[in-house]
């Protein structure tokens, strides 16, 4: 690639001084790119552990501020909530519900801490009883979720959140024109300055068991191959994110992350908005387990995964990690 005629030493006087290292890195991780995700779960009066995501738990919503006070300690600025009502039906009613258990949490988080950017899930698989992320409707013998019904109801969910006081919303269902439909909901109601932190490139994936069994939030029957994306596909993510950009998206995603490095890097080559990765709860449950088998070092197998992260092209990574990870660079930790 470089026609360049390197001196024999080549990096050595940088790679042997750690100091040096540290300042001439290309990429770094810091608390201000990491984002929290956290559940809040209806009906409970303290925190619930999940134990598919050892360290992981399901918050009160009287109790969530107690994590949050520790992300802001940290450096962490971001969290985005996932709701666990205590009422499932077919329509989700509890989504768009403006006394729901997520809209309540963002209230809360925000009556103490204003300055923290709280992101909001906006699908309905948390809330509806058959697990899908939209309304069902019967096509052709098969029961598949129905893209156009779904939008009417992902606007409202959204516009119960920017009620409530969310920064951003973040549609995840991966429902066609989600993004637009949104976009206009939320501005027919005055929201013009809630952003929109689309799951552009969310692909089928395995790594999804460990989150599904800690929001309750499987498909009863079927699967979602109809509307998330091919693993094989990578060209059909800068479709998605192209699309999801012209109707209005502030901030895109591709989710997983490890498994997807290459279409993150795609992705940073041809869009200027910001870029988000969702390191998932497999990946993290993953790393947990060998842990806890002294299998791997975990913070430092941790710090090169989300590096990695970085270094294909994320600005922002969401990440079950983010509170472990700021406190060990608080710490003064550097494994590198």
């Amino acid at each position: 690639m470089f026609n360049i005629n390197f001196p024999e030493v080549r990096s050595r006087r940088i790679r042997k001084n750690f100091s040096v290292r540290r300042i001439v890195s290309e990429v770094s991780l810091e608390p201000r790119n990491l984002i929290m995700p956290l559940f809040v779960k209806e009906g409970v009066n303290k925190p619930e552990p999940i134990a598919s995501m050892p360290g992981q738990y399901r918050y009160p919503v009287k109790g969530v501020n107690k994590v949050i006070a520790e992300l802001v300690e940290s450096g962490v600025s971001s969290t985005v909530l996932f709701g666990i009502p205590k009422h499932k039906d077919p329509l989700g009613s509890e989504a768009y519900n403006e006394g729901g258990v997520v809209q309540r949490a963002i209230r809360e988080i925000k009556k103490d801490f204003s300055d923290i950017i709280v992101f909001t899930d906006v699908c309905m698989c948390q809330y509806t009883d058959h697990g899908h992320c939209g309304i069902i409707s019967s096509r052709g013998g098969r029961i598949l979720p129905d893209n156009d019904a779904t939008l009417e109801y992902l606007g409202k969910i959204a516009v119960s959140h920017a009620e409530a006081g969310a920064d951003f919303v973040a549609p995840s269902g991966m429902i066609d024109g989600m993004v637009k439909s949104i976009r206009s909901a939320l501005d027919k109601e005055g929201f013009t300055d809630v952003g929109i932190m689309s799951y552009s490139a969310k692909y089928a994936s395995g790594f999804y068991g460990p989150f599904r069994d800690a929001a309750y939030s499987a498909p009863r029957f079927g699967d979602r191959r109809t509307h998330q994306m091919d693993p094989r596909n990578s060209r059909e993510a800068v479709k998605e994110i192209l699309l999801d950009i012209n109707e209005g998206a502030d901030i895109v995603m591709v989710k997983p992350a490890l498994a997807y490095l290459d279409v993150i890097k795609t992705v940073k080559e041809i869009s200027l908005l910001p870029l988000a990765a969702y390191s998932v709860s497999g990946e993290y449950s993953i790393i947990k387990a060998a842990a806890e088998k002294g299998w791997i070092d975990e913070r430092k197998i941790v710090f090169e995964v989300l590096t990695s992260i970085k270094r294909a092209g994320a600005d922002l990574i969401l990440t079950y990690y983010a509170l472990d990870v700021a406190s060990w660079i608080k710490e003064g930790y550097c494994p590198f």
